[in-house]
């Protein structure tokens, strides 16, 4: 929110330098994202009077001799049309810094520095500026949105800094308003705050103002939808006389960001700035029926915005009709066919408090954000609705422009707007605290934010303002109290069950770190994804109706239906990345992601699910195949020091013959294979891709496993490669298991080749490993190898009918 400082000492006095305000404020728990130096880029400019204006030949140009009093008098070369001798105007010295404009001498282009130059042969020791050139515009300071020289007032003392005469040695505060704090969504509110940060007095707003005898004879309001309003209240002025707002307040506006529209919408704006409560006005003239209905809409109605744009609405939206028709969209914007124009003579105004939650849904479904919606959406209260109404009449007789008729409607709930008693014990705000903050300082803190303290022993009672609805009870008074006393008193201590620790890691969690580190080493990326998916991505991966998968928790209220269910399964979404980096160029590469799968005992939820730790890879490219993948398996698996088996398995989504399971010590841990090409089609892949998983839950019961120590060899090891062929169905795992049960000399196994072709026979393959054997009490003889060999050999004959290949 941006809070103006000349704007905020309007309501109480500041006697601080802006800097050290902007601390204080962040010290009582308001950020303030940006302190604002109005007119920073500006420097050196003072007032100038033109003592002698001639024209230069033959161009539009003229040649001025400048008074700037103690500056000097200056020969100025000027181009503009208002430019005369007798003028007061903004001067440029030479080494000042203005806004460089485009052609169009209205657009800012940036900061350029006043040298010394020379137009059609004549010196210019100086520039006469605009008002756009010192980045001012009508709004700012009159005159300034002319294409020509700002005029300055008659009395304005030469030679004097401009920036005080236009109101450019102004600071903006930019605040972040907390969402518990929506009564300081406003100039008034912050000054409140400042108020009592200070010790000062807070300054009301007038809202007194003189109501004629006129009324609008049989208006009536109706709230049909009191839940979603709570209070409605209109208020009829007549006589209304259309034109501009006068400078003052267009200049405020302007410093918060706001344009001027004219008298009548200024005022409604000026008062969503000043009191941070909405409002709006409607031309009478439009109004049929004399009457104002607050409904939900009807499915289907239609309403047509201030902005043009026509909206088809539901009954979850709330609108502003007249007798007929709906002339608002409450809480959010207006309707064209009851917008203040050049001929209104009379305006309803209206003041109201609708729910937040709704006019936050429906700004959000209907895609339409206004000053007003995002005011409603952190809530609004009642004192300010009805203390707004009254302020708008005030200015409405301020500025004359227009009369205040005695018709006003009020329509409520019966909320009170009197301040509510509150009582809580002082030891429990210290408790909360950690601290005994003197009664005293708890008696001033609580004066000055206006709750009327009351103390009897321990007993302290509060009178609650209407606008501070976040006062619940002993928790926020602690709040208020630390707050305005300062964080700084807050001592240090341990909770009363704290216990001081060594800290560091536990072994899950070293663990999962080590399996981190070594997949790094294979070259994979560790990405993170959402703990939800969409229904769609279990369809994707070809799972049945009663696959286990598809028992998943859905949400309650998502964020939309691609993130409606807690994952069962990571595969889903190492696939969907998979698939986003190929479609952005990147054709290859390996990932790998811990995360947790959510498996519910029973739908719906009875008790917490069960949230279990999963490993997931996946690795796609040219060169990629399915022993890449069982290469990570095998990393993992060295990294814990455990030894993993595979057997040939079937998965809805993974390659008939290039998917198998993953066993440790004979129990099921996970599965790796080749993603089928139905899926990689659909997901427009170009090159294969092969996922795992791996559930960590299970593998956890190995974990602290420390590697066995081997001596280093005394005899040489040797090794054997043999090319064998076999039925295309058997395993490498089923083959690696003969071959080490058949010698117990057998120190590794390695696959280094998988053919299969016509030279071998349909239905065959070729599958090469290099085996190698340890002796262990002496070295081998010439011929043992051989012989462990001839062993393996018929084995594998005799289990699989596997031959070497010749």
């Amino acid at each position: 929110m941006l809070l103006p400082l000349s704007w905020l000492k309007e309501y109480v006095d500041v006697n601080i330098a802006p800097e050290e305000l902007e601390k204080k404020l962040f010290d009582s728990g308001f950020e303030v994202e940006e302190l604002i130096e109005v007119g920073k880029d500006i420097s050196n400019v003072v007032v100038g009077y033109v003592e002698e204006c001639e024209p230069i030949p033959e161009t539009h140009l003229h040649v001025c001799k400048v008074d700037t009093g103690a500056h000097g008098k200056w020969q100025i070369c000027c181009g503009a049309d208002n430019v005369c001798a007798g003028g007061k105007f903004p001067v440029a010295l030479i080494g000042a810094q203005v806004y460089a404009t485009a052609k169009d001498h209205k657009t800012i282009e940036g900061v350029m520095t006043i040298k010394k130059g020379k137009l059609r042969g004549y010196e210019s020791q100086g520039m006469l500026c605009s008002g756009t050139e010192l980045g001012l515009t009508e709004d700012h300071y009159p005159g300034a949105g002319y294409n020509g020289l700002l005029v300055l007032p008659e009395d304005a003392p030469i030679g004097a800094d401009v920036k005080p005469i236009l109101g450019m040695d102004d600071y903006i505060f930019d605040v972040s308003i907390t969402a518990n704090r929506p009564d300081c969504q406003s100039i008034f509110g912050m000054a409140r705050e400042v108020a009592a940060i200070l010790g000062q007095e807070v300054k009301m707003p007038a809202t007194d103002f003189t109501a004629t005898e006129v009324v609008k004879e049989g208006f009536n309001v109706t709230v049909d939808a009191p839940d979603l309003c709570p209070r409605y209240s209109a208020h009829y002025i007549y006589d209304v006389k259309m034109g501009e707002s006068p400078a003052w307040m267009k200049r405020r506006l302007a410093l918060v960001g706001i344009g001027s529209i004219s008298n009548i919408v200024d005022i409604t704006n000026y008062i969503l700035m000043e009191l941070g409560q909405p409002m709006h006005a409607f031309d009478c003239n439009f109004l049929e029926g004399n009457a104002i209905n607050v409904r939900r809409a009807n499915n289907g109605e239609k309403i047509t915005t201030l902005d043009e744009k026509e909206f088809t609405l539901t009954d979850n939206n709330l609108v502003i009709c007249d007798g007929v028709k709906p002339v608002a969209l409450a809480g959010i914007m207006g309707g064209l066919n009851s917008e203040i124009r050049d001929t209104t003579t009379e305006v309803m105004f209206e003041s109201a408090k609708f729910a937040r939650d709704n006019i936050r849904k429906s700004s959000r479904a209907l895609g339409q954000v206004s000053d007003s919606s995002a005011r409603y959406s952190k809530g609004v209260d009642e004192y300010a609705t009805d203390m707004a109404l009254r302020r708008a009449c005030h200015l409405i007789e301020e500025l004359g422009c227009g009369k205040v008729s005695s018709t006003h409607v009020d329509v409520n709930t019966g909320n009170s707007l009197e301040p509510t008693e509150m009582k809580v014990s002082i030891s429990k705000v210290n408790a909360v605290l950690g601290i005994k903050v003197p009664d005293e300082d708890i008696i001033r803190i609580l004066t000055n934010l206006c709750f009327a303290p009351e103390v009897n022993g321990d007993e302290l009672t509060l009178h609650v303002p209407a606008y501070r609805e976040d006062m619940a009870d002993y928790p926020d008074v602690a709040e208020e109290v630390i707050r305005m006393y300062g964080y700084d008193h807050i001592v240090s201590t341990f909770m009363p069950t704290a216990a001081v620790t060594a800290g560091g890691l536990n072994l899950r969690q070293k663990t999962e770190l080590r399996i981190k580190k070594a997949l790094l080493t294979t070259g994979a990326y560790e990405c993170i994804h959402y703990s939800f998916f969409s229904p769609n991505d279990l369809n994707m991966i070809r799972l049945p109706e009663d696959a286990p998968e598809r028992h998943a928790i859905r949400l309650m209220n998502p964020i939309n239906e691609d993130l409606s269910l807690m994952r069962t399964t990571l595969v889903p979404s190492m696939l969907n990345a998979i698939a986003r980096n190929q479609k952005r160029g990147n054709y290859e590469g390996r990932l790998f992601e811990l995360g947790n799968k959510f498996i519910a005992k029973d739908l719906p939820l009875t008790e917490y699910p069960d949230e279990r730790e999963t490993l997931c890879a996946g690795v796609f490219g040219e060169k990629e195949d399915f022993f890449t993948m069982k290469g990570i398996a095998e990393k993992v698996a060295e990294t814990l020091s455990l030894k993993f088996t595979y057997e040939k398995t079937e998965k809805p989504f993974l390659h008939p013959y290039q998917a198998a399971v993953i066993k440790c010590e004979g129990i099921e841990i996970g599965y790796l294979g080749k993603v089928r090409y139905e899926i990689q089609d659909d997901l427009d892949m170009k090159n294969p891709a092969y996922v795992m998983e791996i559930d960590l839950r299970t593998v956890s019961q190995w974990y602290g496993r420390v590697p066995a120590y081997e001596p280093l060899p005394v005899f040489a090891d040797e090794k054997r490669d043999l090319a064998l062929v076999m039925d295309k169905e058997i395993t490498c795992g089923q083959v690696e298991e003969v071959i080490a049960s058949s010698c117990q000399f057998v120190k590794s196994i390695k696959l280094f080749d998988v053919y299969e072709g016509a030279q071998i026979g349909e239905g065959k393959k070729s599958m090469a490993f290099t085996v190698v054997f340890a002796p262990k009490g002496e070295a081998f003889g010439a011929d043992t190898v051989d012989g462990y060999v001839k062993k393996i050999l018929k084995n594998l004959k005799k289990q699989y009918e596997i031959e070497i290949r010749s």
